[in-house]
């Protein structure tokens, strides 16, 4: 009687052990459920946000910081330190072992304390600074390669600072071979640099067939080449649709036929400043109007756009971009303010 006793005993204990063990372990079980995420973004500025993941069963998380950027970690708490700034949508994904997921979004916004490189403010009237500005001169190649129509010039009918801005004119007029003058600003050879900020505070033309560019190449262009030294065009606008605003990037692996950029409206375009703008790191180059980011090209390794790059400041007429010129055509100009460069 003991012993069956005994063996009845035994059956229950490990019946018990057997149902604990089943029920707990440390694999969870089932589809992840109450998922929470929280970011605090770091006040010193720095780019640095921690993230907090949680969920019931999940085993892991993938995250996915909103700039191209994937991690995942196996707890759910991963600080992310972002490159520039601008505000992005994260998502993470939590995992059960069993593969089921459940997702959570929240958006951030990251600032950086940011120092003056160097900058032009156009105070000083008469001639832009010729310490930091020199001129393409001329009709070149195929009108710029772009079968632009006029004669780019340093004379103070085409280019001229007053009443505390720079103003580059374009004008209809005879000029060695050419039907229109206009001037052609670069930094080539005084300044160049990599990574920052770049903000341009300008008003831009409203006749038809003008194309303004703010923008900048590689500094290595007359030994490299075009696209080969890389292009960040800033902001462009088409010879018709003055209030749609060009963001482009051209090199030689681009995507697109004409670059790899996009666009934005800005509705008082030709009438008002507005800052055009290029956040630009070692793995993102942003475009801005007014301090909103409307498009974002990955950086990396394999694009030129790891290397000084020099300013450029031109108003064309006609071209490619710039379409045909109203006949009623007779001067018109883009107004600037200030270009300054941040780091």
């Amino acid at each position: 009687m003991k012993t069956i006793s005994f063996i009845l005993l035994s059956i229950l204990l490990a019946t018990v052990a057997c149902s604990k063990k089943s029920s707990g372990g440390d694999t969870p079980s089932g589809p992840p459920t109450n998922l929470t995420l929280q970011a605090v973004v770091n006040p010193d500025s720095s780019g640095s946000v921690a993230f907090t993941a949680t969920a019931t069963n999940a085993v892991s998380y993938d995250y996915d910081f909103g700039n191209g950027i994937y991690q995942t970690v196996v707890n759910g708490a991963v600080t992310y330190k972002y490159p520039s700034a601008g505000t992005y949508s994260v998502n993470v994904v939590a995992r059960s072992a069993g593969g089921q997921t459940i997702s959570q979004s929240t958006q951030v916004t990251v600032a950086f304390k940011v120092a003056l490189l160097w900058s032009d403010e156009f105070d000083t009237p008469g001639a832009p600074d010729a310490s930091k500005w020199g001129y393409d001169i001329g009709t070149g190649s195929g009108g710029w390669g772009n079968n632009e129509l006029e004669y780019y010039t340093s004379r103070p009918d085409n280019v001229i600072v007053s009443n505390g801005t720079l103003k580059i004119i374009a004008k209809k007029e005879a000029y060695s071979g050419s039907a229109y003058t206009s001037a052609r600003m670069l930094t080539n050879g005084k300044f160049s640099f990599q990574y920052g900020k770049i903000e341009v505070r300008a008003k831009l033309p409203a006749g038809t067939g003008t194309w303004p560019g703010i923008w900048m190449l590689g500094s290595n262009f007359a030994t490299a080449g075009w696209p080969a030294c890389g292009e960040i065009d800033i902001m462009e606008q088409n010879g018709s649709t003055k209030n749609t605003i060009y963001g482009t990037m051209h090199y030689p692996t681009q995507k697109g036929q004409y670059g790899d950029g996009g666009t934005t409206t800005v509705a008082t375009a030709t009438s008002d400043f507005h800052r055009y703008a290029t956040i630009w790191s070692a793995t993102s180059i942003q475009m801005l109007v007014d301090d909103v980011v409307y498009y974002t090209l990955p950086n990396n390794s394999s694009i030129p756009f790891n290397q000084n790059f020099f300013i450029i400041l031109n108003l064309a007429m006609g071209g490619n971009f710039g379409g045909t010129v109203d006949p009623a055509f007779t001067t018109d100009q883009m107004e600037i303010d200030y270009v300054r460069v941040y780091r």
